[in-house]
């Protein structure tokens, strides 16, 4: 069992090409034994946005606070607020952005292989 708070997690900058002003946490992940999910926080700053990309595995994403859109591979936004839920399944181009004043955060689950 474990618990910790996220204010106790380090944060670490997002250097994949085409991210601005996104940071991660990791505050479960396989280094605490998780079987089979790792929860990894993101926050994105005011004006920023994590890079247009897609990947082999789905994950799931809750927003905790702020305002956001979720970009399809069609370029289209689709808005997020705090308490929304978003599924982005295996291989789909996606990429998140802020589209508030405020800090944009959200909780993501994935695959612990590819925390």
């Amino acid at each position: 069992m474990k618990i910790i708070s996220l204010s106790e997690v380090e944060k670490k900058e997002v250097h994949m090409e085409g991210a601005v002003g996104a940071w991660r946490q990791l505050p479960l992940g396989s280094n605490d034994g998780t079987p089979v999910y790792s929860y990894r926080v993101f926050t994105v700053e005011a004006g920023g946005h994590t890079p247009y990309h897609q990947h082999p595995y789905e994950h799931m994403n809750y927003v905790i606070e702020g305002t956001g859109a979720l970009v399809n591979e069609k370029g289209e936004e689709t808005p997020l607020k705090a308490g929304d839920f978003a599924l982005v399944n295996p291989s789909e181009k996606h990429q998140y952005r802020n589209k508030g004043d405020q800090p944009f955060k959200m909780i993501c689950g994935v695959p612990k292989e590819f925390e």
